[in-house]
């Protein structure tokens, strides 16, 4: 695993073990996440989708604590990932770093208070994320992924498809001006807590599914 630009975020290039029957290769592993980013991953929720060519999903983040980290990668098809720092006072914030991820089985993990987004460059592409808590409406946000503040690269060769939720979501500046923005202090006061990785890892809100 290799750190990104944004702090706090790292991506996996695993090793693919080929042979005439296929490929295999280890897509997650604790000791191996642990060592780049100090800190273990609780598993509460594994979320699933499929999206048509086009589709963009996000930016999404969570109140923090206790925040939502998650560890994303892409099973089918192409897509492309963003990470931004939404953390108020962090040395990156505002910033954000793009990845392709596709058939070389990359892996992101993105640490808790960072904004979350990706564009389906194909059709059908379905992308698989762990999520270190679970669904819980009531402390879940979005910035406008087409905020031209933030002013994400999105491909040039396709027309960005957004939900509702999304397309009505609030600019940067919205959010600073609402307050609904993690800072980097509790951010990193949260990661430092053993007591927020126990707490993560043993309570799961119910809700209903969460659709990226």
């Amino acid at each position: 695993m290799r750190p990104l630009t944004v702090e706090g975020a790292w991506l996996l290039e695993p090793v693919l073990h080929r042979d005439e029957r296929g490929s295999f290769h280890e897509w997650f592993r604790q000791p191996e996440l642990r060592a780049a980013t100090g800190r273990d991953f609780p598993l509460a929720q594994a979320n699933f989708s499929i999206s048509r060519r086009g589709s963009v999903r996000g930016i999404h983040f969570a109140d923090v604590p206790p925040g939502q980290a998650k560890y994303v990668t892409c099973v089918r098809g192409t897509v492309l990932d963003v990470i931004v720092d939404l953390r108020t006072g962090s040395p990156t914030y505002a910033q954000w770093e793009a990845v392709r991820l596709d058939d070389h089985h990359q892996a992101v993990y993105l640490a808790e208070g960072l904004g979350h987004a990706f564009a389906a460059l194909t059709d059908d592409a379905a992308v698989v994320y762990l999520c270190s808590t679970g669904y819980a409406p009531h402390r879940e946000y979005g910035i406008h992924p087409l905020d031209p503040r933030l002013a994400i690269e999105w491909p040039p060769d396709i027309t960005p498809v957004l939900s509702h939720k999304d397309s009505t979501a609030p600019t940067l500046t919205e959010a600073e001006d609402l307050g609904i923005l993690p800072s980097y202090a509790q951010c990193i006061s949260w990661y430092q807590t053993e007591g927020g990785t126990h707490e993560r890892s043993s309570s799961i809100p119910h809700g209903g599914p969460s659709l990226p």
